[in-house]
């Protein structure tokens, strides 16, 4: 396999030209430090995500982790290489040969995403109130709104109370069906600070008359303020009007004329798609729901409150091709101004969006899972387990994420494994011999089951995995029950931590996301845009 040095990864960083950069690691520990750039997709679910962010199989592609980590490399590698990726290197040294180069490294994840938004904010001096002023004048019962730019399952979790779901990209579009009064007080907040900025700054850009603030540290700060957090609300953003929408089309032409945004017709589009040099990216930026009633074959769904969010989960190559796709051009413009701003070089909105094209497919986004057909094991029913378990005793492994096991369930007596780290992790665990593997939705297991280490054990996987086992009536446990690995797999969001959420982990975020601005500065490689404030 080709080495890169830190010295040519970070010209080639910068050049602009497309490039994949996989850090394979698990995600809680490539959360500790990492490239800034870099795209984790670990080992244990390469097949389930990769497809989907890195579509072109020639595109440049180099792989990193640790100093260490020969062997995750080379077997990532090797998968790449089955799955037909032909142009593979990975950095000389890892990350630590990058570090000892004088380049930064980073901890977090969605890095560019919410450093952008530090960005924004020290740029653009968007408003922000603390909790306590927001408190004081809803004591006061002054005029105002709070908007919460987070999509509804985060909202559902926990909300400021009386604020309204209203997920990113949807303020400008619903904006006038919600405010009539240009002297009511706009508060945006989410669970942080990046897109409580962004959201209020997407408002203020796109010039809506009334005072538009963000709330500063979102639901974190109203909870460290001391102040109870509503649990369970659905309160969402009203029917579009004709007038809100005719308002919002206006607006967003003048943001589209303010930032450069560029329209694009399908005809263009599809000739990209042709070109075998570069990849081009179909990101529709409605909410879930619209996408799953009618969508453009082969596009994503992308809301766009998340995408500007978290880039990342949904682009794999740095300077490829964008289109964003909705249904007027709102959404996608609104959407494709901020990636404009955070240095993506080719963002187009479809002209005309999903009507411009004659024919489009319906449902859920699934990615597509490489390898998932050429592997063929042995099943078994959630009523033929259920009999084992009772009569024979079996070695269940459950390769669900760390806090999935936790929060939503397994199967009692499960054991919770990395998939990455099978073979370790069953040297510890009694099994004669025999193992029944299950995940979420049996996709991961059934991958897991032609892994090598398990090559020599009597392996069946559970037919439709855990939700499987839920539908037929069987119980789970909940908690960490029987851990025979680490829970390093994701990183854990300080509200993940303990109910209620860990007030040190909170306190220790917030600061993270401030100091971004100074790290961006010393790493160099990014391309955020500040464009001057219009008079």
């Amino acid at each position: 396999m080709t080495l890169i040095s830190p010295k040519d990864l970070r010209a080639r960083i910068v050049s602009g030209k497309e490039l994949a950069l996989i850090d394979l690691r698990e995600g809680g520990v490539f959360a500790d430090r990492h490239l800034l750039f870099a795209n984790n997709i670990p080992l244990s679910r390469l097949e389930l995500r990769i497809d989907a962010l890195v579509p072109r199989r020639d595109v440049p592609i180099i792989l990193c982790g640790k100093g260490n980590d020969d062997d995750l490399i080379m077997l990532g590698a090797e998968r790449l290489s089955h799955f037909d990726y032909s142009d593979i290197a990975r950095l000389d040294g890892g990350i630590d040969a990058w570090e000892r180069a004088g380049f930064e490294l980073f901890s977090g994840v969605n890095v560019p995403s919410k450093a952008f938004g530090e960005f924004v904010e020290h740029t653009s001096a968007t408003p922000h109130i603390a909790a306590s002023e927001v408190h004081a004048m809803m004591e006061r019962g002054e005029n105002m709104i709070i908007m919460d730019s987070r999509p509804m399952a985060e909202y559902h979790a926990m909300s400021i109370p009386g604020g309204i779901d209203v997920p990113g990209a949807e303020l400008a579009y619903r904006f006038d069906d919600m405010v009539s009064d240009p002297e009511t007080t706009v508060i945006v907040n989410c669970a942080g600070r990046t897109r409580s900025i962004i959201g209020a700054q997407s408002l203020i850009n796109a010039g809506v008359p009334n005072k538009v603030i963000a709330l500063e540290n979102g639901t974190m700060g109203w909870h460290l303020a001391g102040y109870q957090l509503d649990r369970g609300k659905t309160q969402s953003y009203p029917q579009l009007s004709d007038k809100a929408r005719a308002a919002a089309i206006t607006r967003s032409e003048n943001v589209a004329a303010r930032y450069g945004v560029e329209t694009v017709a399908f005809e263009t589009v599809q000739a990209w798609q042709n070109d075998l040099t570069r990849t081009t990216y179909l990101l529709d930026v409605r909410d879930p729901s619209e996408y799953v009633e009618g969508h453009i074959a082969g596009s994503i769904s992308a809301p766009g409150g998340q995408l500007v969010q978290a880039t990342d989960q949904y682009v794999g190559i740095r300077g490829a091709r964008l289109v964003l796709i909705d249904d007027d051009g709102v959404r996608a413009t609104m959407s494709a101004s901020w990636l404009v701003q955070m240095g993506w070089p080719d963002v187009a909105v479809l002209e005309g969006g999903i009507s411009s094209v004659g024919s489009s497919e319906t449902g859920v986004y699934s990615p597509t899972v490489l390898g998932l057909d050429e592997i063929a094991p042995a099943t078994l029913t959630p009523k033929e387990l259920e009999a084992l378990i009772e009569n024979e005793g079996v070695c269940v492994i459950d390769l669900a994420t760390s806090l999935q096991y936790r929060d939503d369930g397994h199967i009692p007596g499960a054991y919770y494994v990395i998939r990455s780290r099978i073979g370790e992790s069953l040297k510890a665990i009694p099994h004669k011999g025999k193992v029944v593997l299950t995940s979420p939705d049996s996709k991961l297991a059934r991958l897991a089951a032609g892994d090598s280490g398990l090559a020599d054990l009597d392996v069946k996987v559970l037919a439709g995995g855990t939700e499987g086992w839920k539908q037929a009536g069987f119980a789970v446990e909940t908690g960490f029950t029987n851990m025979a690995d680490k829970t390093d797999d994701i990183w854990y969001r300080p509200y993940d931590l303990n109910e209620g959420g860990d007030e040190g982990a909170m306190k220790q975020y917030l600061s993270w996301e401030v100091d971004l601005v100074g790290q961006i500065e010393r790493d160099g490689t990014s391309t955020f845009r500040a464009f001057p404030e219009t008079t």
